[in-house]
């Protein structure tokens, strides 16, 4: 029990640099807001790439074309993330960032017949998640810079 709150706790304090971020860009000004923006991208980047990872680790354990697909999936879920990062253009890397995480989850959801805690934090985890890129995306539209 003690694993389970220690990761629900990780999880859901991941999502504190996304609010800092978003929360930027709506109040800041100058030099902070670019922080912010740029910032949350970075991060929305790393969180893809650690999510990933998980998934080529979990991808260890299974065989055949099931491995295989795995495997690609996370390569591709990176390659993916980066691109949209590379594009340079803050409002299009957020919300292809946003799908990438959607996405995420869809291929974790549909590639496991688990549906215990852990399944049901991440729902909530990637939907906060994507909550938070739209605020981010209305402030760059909202604010300027998008």
């Amino acid at each position: 029990m003690a694993v389970t709150r220690l990761v629900t706790a990780l999880g859901f304090a991941g999502l504190i640099p996304f609010a800092v971020s978003a929360a930027g860009i709506w109040l800041l000004q100058d030099y902070p807001r670019a922080l912010s923006q740029q910032g949350f991208i970075v991060y929305s980047l790393a969180i893809l790439c650690f999510m990933a990872g998980s998934l080529w680790g979990t991808a260890q354990r299974r065989v055949g074309g099931d491995k295989a697909l795995r495997l690609l999936v996370s390569n591709g879920l990176v390659l993916f993330a980066v691109c949209s990062v590379l594009t340079a253009q803050a409002l299009i890397a957020g919300g292809l960032l946003a799908l990438a995480h959607l996405a995420t989850l869809w291929y974790e959801r549909g590639s496991s017949t688990d549906r215990g805690w852990y399944s049901r934090m991440r729902v909530q985890l990637t939907l906060l998640v994507v909550a938070l890129h739209i605020a981010y995306i209305a402030g760059l539209i909202v604010r300027g810079s998008a």
